[in-house]
Protein backbone atom coordinates (compact mmCIF):
# COMPACT_ATOMS: atom_id res chain seq x y z
CA UNK A 1 0.00 0.00 0.00
CA UNK A 2 1.15 3.15 -0.77
CA UNK A 3 1.69 5.98 2.00
CA UNK A 4 0.79 9.62 0.88
CA UNK A 5 2.19 12.48 1.88
CA UNK A 6 -0.62 14.01 3.38
CA UNK A 7 -1.29 10.56 6.06
CA UNK A 8 1.99 12.02 7.71
CA UNK A 9 1.54 14.26 10.95
CA UNK A 10 3.34 17.70 10.80
CA UNK A 11 6.22 19.03 12.42
CA UNK A 12 3.77 20.98 14.69
CA UNK A 13 2.02 17.67 15.80
CA UNK A 14 5.27 15.89 16.84
CA UNK A 15 6.84 18.25 18.52
CA UNK A 16 5.90 21.35 20.10
CA UNK A 17 6.82 24.83 19.43
CA UNK A 18 9.80 26.96 20.56
CA UNK A 19 9.83 28.78 23.72
CA UNK A 20 10.78 32.59 22.50
CA UNK A 21 12.32 35.35 24.94
CA UNK A 22 11.47 39.17 24.40
CA UNK A 23 14.35 41.25 24.41
CA UNK A 24 14.36 41.96 27.89
CA UNK A 25 14.76 38.23 28.42
CA UNK A 26 11.25 37.37 29.57
CA UNK A 27 8.94 34.80 27.97
CA UNK A 28 7.06 35.64 24.93
CA UNK A 29 3.41 35.29 26.00
CA UNK A 30 2.64 34.76 22.59
CA UNK A 31 5.35 31.57 22.15
CA UNK A 32 3.68 30.56 25.50
CA UNK A 33 0.26 30.37 24.30
CA UNK A 34 1.18 28.64 21.72
CA UNK A 35 3.41 25.95 23.55
CA UNK A 36 0.07 25.61 26.09
CA UNK A 37 -2.02 25.00 23.27
CA UNK A 38 0.18 22.56 21.57
CA UNK A 39 -0.44 20.69 25.10
CA UNK A 40 -3.93 21.17 25.54
CA UNK A 41 -4.19 19.46 21.21
CA UNK A 42 -1.61 16.74 22.11
CA UNK A 43 -0.62 15.43 25.49
CA UNK A 44 -2.92 13.61 27.00
CA UNK A 45 -1.79 14.85 30.73
CA UNK A 46 -2.17 18.53 29.93
CA UNK A 47 -5.08 18.18 28.22
CA UNK A 48 -6.83 16.17 31.09
CA UNK A 49 -8.73 19.77 31.95
CA UNK A 50 -10.70 19.32 28.71
CA UNK A 51 -12.54 16.06 29.99
CA UNK A 52 -15.81 16.58 30.77
CA UNK A 53 -15.71 14.79 34.22
CA UNK A 54 -12.44 17.58 35.02
CA UNK A 55 -14.94 20.08 33.97
CA UNK A 56 -17.95 19.05 35.89
CA UNK A 57 -14.97 18.66 39.21
CA UNK A 58 -13.95 22.63 38.76
CA UNK A 59 -17.79 23.26 38.43
CA UNK A 60 -18.56 21.43 41.32
CA UNK A 61 -15.35 23.06 43.35
CA UNK A 62 -16.31 26.34 42.43
CA UNK A 63 -19.66 25.72 43.44
CA UNK A 64 -19.11 24.98 46.69
CA UNK A 65 -16.49 27.64 47.55
CA UNK A 66 -18.62 30.34 46.93
CA UNK A 67 -21.22 28.51 49.15
CA UNK A 68 -18.74 28.10 51.67
CA UNK A 69 -18.25 31.91 51.30
CA UNK A 70 -14.66 31.66 50.10
CA UNK A 71 -13.79 34.37 47.23
CA UNK A 72 -13.51 32.42 43.90
CA UNK A 73 -12.32 34.40 40.70
CA UNK A 74 -15.36 32.96 37.82
CA UNK A 75 -13.07 31.30 35.50
CA UNK A 76 -15.20 30.11 32.41
CA UNK A 77 -14.32 26.61 32.53
CA UNK A 78 -10.94 23.93 34.22
CA UNK A 79 -8.97 24.69 30.95
CA UNK A 80 -8.62 28.83 32.02
CA UNK A 81 -8.21 27.90 35.37
CA UNK A 82 -5.55 25.74 34.31
CA UNK A 83 -3.94 28.16 31.32
CA UNK A 84 -4.56 31.44 33.73
CA UNK A 85 -2.52 29.42 36.69
CA UNK A 86 0.42 28.11 34.58
CA UNK A 87 0.84 32.24 33.16
CA UNK A 88 0.56 33.30 36.88
CA UNK A 89 2.97 30.92 38.20
CA UNK A 90 5.67 31.45 35.41
CA UNK A 91 5.45 35.03 35.86
CA UNK A 92 6.02 34.28 40.10
CA UNK A 93 8.32 31.94 39.67
CA UNK A 94 10.87 33.72 37.08
CA UNK A 95 14.40 31.86 37.91
CA UNK A 96 15.38 28.73 37.71
CA UNK A 97 15.22 27.96 41.63
CA UNK A 98 11.83 29.35 41.73
CA UNK A 99 10.36 27.49 39.15
CA UNK A 100 11.97 24.12 40.28
CA UNK A 101 10.51 24.78 44.25
CA UNK A 102 7.54 25.86 42.94
CA UNK A 103 7.31 22.34 40.53
CA UNK A 104 8.51 20.63 43.26
CA UNK A 105 5.54 21.53 45.72
CA UNK A 106 2.99 20.97 42.97
CA UNK A 107 4.47 17.58 42.78
CA UNK A 108 4.01 17.21 46.61
CA UNK A 109 0.18 18.06 46.37
CA UNK A 110 -0.27 15.80 43.21
CA UNK A 111 1.21 13.27 45.40
CA UNK A 112 -1.00 13.25 48.47
CA UNK A 113 -3.79 14.19 46.43
CA UNK A 114 -3.79 11.15 44.51
CA UNK A 115 -3.93 9.19 47.71
CA UNK A 116 -6.55 10.61 49.09
CA UNK A 117 -8.40 9.46 45.88
CA UNK A 118 -7.23 6.07 45.98
CA UNK A 119 -7.67 5.77 49.78
CA UNK A 120 -11.72 6.89 49.77
CA UNK A 121 -12.69 5.47 46.55
CA UNK A 122 -11.17 1.92 47.95
CA UNK A 123 -12.80 3.01 51.19
CA UNK A 124 -16.36 2.93 49.08
CA UNK A 125 -15.61 0.91 46.22
CA UNK A 126 -15.60 3.71 43.47
CA UNK A 127 -15.52 3.59 39.92
CA UNK A 128 -12.61 6.66 39.25
CA UNK A 129 -12.85 5.90 35.47
CA UNK A 130 -16.80 7.44 36.05
CA UNK A 131 -18.09 10.95 37.25
CA UNK A 132 -16.20 11.54 40.38
CA UNK A 133 -19.03 14.11 41.08
CA UNK A 134 -21.33 11.26 40.82
CA UNK A 135 -19.65 8.47 42.61
CA UNK A 136 -18.92 10.60 45.39
CA UNK A 137 -22.72 10.73 46.32
CA UNK A 138 -21.79 7.45 47.83
CA UNK A 139 -19.85 8.57 50.40
CA UNK A 140 -22.09 9.32 53.41
CA UNK A 141 -20.03 12.02 55.10
CA UNK A 142 -20.13 15.79 53.92
CA UNK A 143 -16.43 16.37 55.22
CA UNK A 144 -15.25 13.15 53.29
CA UNK A 145 -17.08 13.65 50.09
CA UNK A 146 -15.50 17.09 49.83
CA UNK A 147 -11.94 16.02 50.66
CA UNK A 148 -12.69 13.25 47.76
CA UNK A 149 -14.25 15.95 45.57
CA UNK A 150 -11.68 18.46 46.06
CA UNK A 151 -8.78 15.67 45.91
CA UNK A 152 -9.72 14.87 42.02
CA UNK A 153 -10.08 18.04 41.02
CA UNK A 154 -6.12 19.33 42.90
CA UNK A 155 -5.12 15.99 41.28
CA UNK A 156 -6.40 16.49 37.77
CA UNK A 157 -4.85 20.06 38.26
CA UNK A 158 -1.96 19.60 38.96
CA UNK A 159 -1.01 16.40 36.72
CA UNK A 160 -1.58 19.09 34.11
CA UNK A 161 0.55 21.93 35.58
CA UNK A 162 3.39 19.61 36.22
CA UNK A 163 3.32 18.54 33.05
CA UNK A 164 3.83 21.43 31.49
CA UNK A 165 5.50 23.56 33.79
CA UNK A 166 8.00 20.46 33.80
CA UNK A 167 8.39 20.59 29.55
CA UNK A 168 9.14 24.70 30.22
CA UNK A 169 11.56 24.08 32.83
CA UNK A 170 13.87 21.82 30.50
CA UNK A 171 12.90 24.72 27.46
CA UNK A 172 14.13 27.39 29.24
CA UNK A 173 16.69 26.01 31.43
CA UNK A 174 18.38 22.90 29.26
CA UNK A 175 17.78 20.06 30.93
CA UNK A 176 15.52 18.27 32.70
CA UNK A 177 13.49 18.78 35.95
CA UNK A 178 14.34 17.68 39.52
CA UNK A 179 13.05 18.24 42.23
CA UNK A 180 14.53 20.29 45.15
CA UNK A 181 15.79 18.30 47.12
Amino acid sequence: MNKNIMDEPTPQENYPPKLRTTADGSLDTGALADLLEWFLNYDQRVALVRHPHVEELFQWKQAADAADGIDVYPFENAEARFAIGVFQALGENDTEEKLRQWITEILQALGESKQNNEDIAASYKLNQSESHVAGAEKIPNNIERRIYLTSCWIESLTTAEVRFLGWVYQELYGRPFQPAG
